[in-house]
């Protein structure tokens, strides 16, 4: 009796096909989720400029649209995770309820195969995030700020940071004074090699102080080693002496750019400016590595969405697993702006808190699918 074996079923390749019908079927979800809540965004956005701006006098329309349109980007951006996670979820549900991929999967295509078209699409919408959308977002709200900055706040920046140090402007009644200096230092607000420009008026030069350091104390600074040159006037020498001030170190730290207006192929160079200059720029690493992040973020997203919306329909209702997958969602939301927080504070290290959230989201959702695949 000759030896009889059966046949084992093989895994078979994702057809290119396959993969192009999934991908297609996820790239649509996506835009029209990305496209309804962009405009939705856009109409609220306007709504509150136009609530912010009725106190103030004669704001045309057209300057209202204007500011909600160079804020959009940014919020685009912001809605990147959930409407990969939407689009992911509805596309996974839409292939599961027609029985696509029943067939698939009794064909011997593993879960994580037809996986690969969503999460190489995911992939390559982190990519441009990061190196098209982000840059654009940074430069429209820059702009944003500064219109915000004229009719809505009424001042301009009192600080900017460049190769050659930092500039400070300081307001007075009756003129101004800009502060030169070419670093600070780390801990408290104390100037080095700080040059102090008093003007009367816009731009009537009335005299220059050159000094070793300028401490900022509550409503002054203490100004050291002092040398004080007035037009027509012979130099002095003051060993100390102190300025009126307006500024406070909290007001100071707000004047510098914030890190959402800063392109990600500058924020290195930034980085090293503010150490350099003397100040922390925690916040600036943060943005860098959480944007350094959104490709992982955005795999998670679609491991998550797929762990919830593959489940066979007669396991359960359709619409508490789709509001489960949400519900989860924006606890990692709120779980990433609490650890932002944490790596803003010092409590942990800043590559901790810009790099958690994505990583954990990964590990969920690849437990998940790993249980509903192998379990």
């Amino acid at each position: 009796m000759s030896d009889f074996a059966l046949p084992q079923m093989r895994r078979l390749k994702l057809s290119p096909t396959l993969s192009f019908y999934i991908a297609r079927q996820f790239c649509g979800w996506f835009f029209g989720l990305y496209v309804s809540l962009a405009f939705i965004i856009f109409l609220v956005s306007i709504i509150d400029l136009v609530d912010r701006l009725s106190t103030q006098e004669k704001t045309p329309l057209s300057i209202v649209i204007e500011m909600a349109l160079y804020r959009l980007p940014f919020f685009a951006q912001e809605i990147l995770p959930f409407t990969i996670l939407g689009a992911g979820m509805f596309t996974f549900w839409k292939l599961t309820r027609t029985n696509e991929l029943v067939v698939a999967r009794a064909a011997g295509i593993s879960a994580w195969q037809f996986l690969l078209p969503a999460v190489s699409v995911s992939l390559i919408i982190g990519v441009l995030a990061v190196g098209v959308l982000n840059p654009i977002s940074a430069v429209m709200l820059k702009q944003y700020d500064a219109l915000e900055a004229r009719y809505i706040k009424n001042r301009v920046s009192e600080l900017s940071v460049s190769q050659s140090g930092l500039w400070l402007r300081q307001p007075e009644k009756g003129g101004q004074t800009v502060i030169h200096a070419q670093r600070a230092a780390q801990t408290g607000m104390t100037l080095q090699d700080v040059t102090f420009y008093v003007f009367k008026g816009e731009d009537d030069f009335v005299r220059r102080i050159d000094a070793k350091s300028a401490q900022l104390l509550e409503g002054q600074w203490l100004v050291r080693d002092a040398h004080v040159s007035v037009p027509g006037v012979p130099t002095t020498s003051e060993p100390e002496l102190t300025l009126p001030t307006t500024l406070t170190s909290e007001k100071i730290l707000d004047s510098f750019s914030p890190p959402e207006t800063i392109s990600f192929w500058n924020l290195p160079g930034f980085i090293r400016l503010l150490e350099r200059a003397g100040f922390r720029a925690t916040r600036h690493l943060l943005q860098f590595h959480k944007l350094l992040s959104l490709p992982m973020l955005f795999t998670a997203m679609v491991l998550l969405s797929a762990s919830f919306s593959l489940r066979p329909q007669r396991r359960g209702k359709v619409g508490v697993i789709l509001l489960t997958g949400v519900v989860i969602a924006f606890m990692l939301y709120f779980l990433t702006n609490f650890v932002f927080a944490l790596g803003l504070s010092g409590k942990i290290p800043v590559l901790l808190a810009a790099w958690s959230p994505a990583g954990i989201s990964l590990m969920i959702g690849a437990t998940m699918l790993l249980h509903l695949e192998d379990g």
